[in-house]
């Protein structure tokens, strides 16, 4: 059986602000882990005005406080920005206060506009080409193991401890399987952004894995998908109408500064091209009732060959929201 976990974006709701969306987040990783979902991770975006936060390595130590027993984890770490000491350091930091409980997705997109870029990188030279090395600078800091003659071989990442968070490389593209393969880390592809090619690209991870000693010995495939549950199929279509705006926004450069609710959505003077943006974008999308959307995860895992599904649900109402995700709960069995 496949093995469900949480994508959170954090959106802010219209008419909330931030605070409350991560009140909202807090309250949903709660209430997922109760329900059996194996992880919850948060992504890194930067100056988006629809989400709450940037900053994930912060908000995680702050929902793996306010829960006891689901992973928590990035989704991911945008690396290109950063220093691999610090990143693992941080991460280190967090294993070591939530241990076995924390996941280190990571990935090279930089995660924002340029200008958002352009003030990460402030006064660096940044390669991204230089991104395997960094996965692989990470993965000796924590563990141990940088090979002798390394510049930094007797760095300490603080604090020595003896297990260490879960490396995913995240990716949309046959890229990022390819390096995850060689370099024997598990791998996530991002389905709900709609890029084709996630069934060919984990197939090729899952059939040229090359396992390291510090990770796993078996290649281990994720997918993170968008699906909206209600008890009925007109009810999730009518939810899904709040993400069919925000995503057609990203999509065509108009500004959504918050996840709408159903009835700005219901409301918007859709363009042909709008209703035919969202048509496409629907196919990439799970929206049903519980017997539906659990069929369709089933052969979404079978098509890719992944072993783990991350549900995310752009709901407004942040109780039909965590609803979506109890009626899938309850149709897999989960607790």
């Amino acid at each position: 059986m496949i093995t469900l976990g949480v994508l959170d974006q954090v959106y802010i709701s219209e008419g909330y602000g931030a605070t409350e969306g991560l009140q909202q987040s807090t309250r949903l990783a709660q209430a997922v882990e109760e329900l059996g979902y194996s992880r919850f991770w948060v992504s890194e975006h930067h100056s988006m005005p629809a989400l709450a936060f940037s900053s994930p390595e912060v908000l995680i130590a702050h929902l793996a406080a306010a829960t006891s027993r689901i992973r928590v984890g990035s989704g991911g770490i945008m690396l290109p920005h950063y220093s691999a000491y610090k990143v693992a350091e941080n991460f280190r930091l967090l294993e070591a206060l939530h241990p076995g409980r924390i996941d280190l997705g990571l990935g090279r997109a930089p995660g924002g506009m340029p200008l958002a870029t352009k003030a990460l990188q402030q006064d660096k030279y940044v390669d991204v080409n230089k991104y395997p090395q960094q996965v692989l600078d990470i993965i000796g800091y924590l563990h141990g193991s940088l090979p002798s003659g390394h510049p930094f071989e007797k760095l300490l990442a603080s604090p020595s401890i003896p297990t260490a968070p879960e490396i995913w490389l995240l990716g949309s593209s046959g890229e990022s399987a390819r390096l995850a393969a060689m370099l024997g880390t598990s791998y996530a592809f991002a389905e709900f952004f709609g890029t084709p090619g996630g069934e060919q690209a984990t197939k090729y991870y899952n059939e040229h894995f090359e396992p390291r000693d510090e990770l796993p010995k078996q290649p281990r495939s994720m997918i993170a998908t968008l699906a909206i549950c209600a008890e009925t199929e007109e009810e999730a279509n009518r939810l899904a109408f709040s993400s069919d705006l925000l995503f057609l926004g990203i999509r065509t450069g108009l500004v959504v500064p918050y996840l709408p609710s159903v009835q700005t959505a219901e409301n918007y003077p859709y363009t042909e091209a709008d209703l035919m943006h969202i048509q496409q974008l629907r196919t990439r999308r799970i929206i049903g009732t519980p017997d539906q959307v659990k069929e369709k995860l089933i052969q979404m895992g079978q098509d890719y060959g992944a072993g783990e599904i991350l549900i995310t649900s752009p709901i407004y109402d942040e109780q039909a929201r965590i609803h979506s995700y109890r009626l899938i709960a309850e149709s897999f069995g989960m607790k």
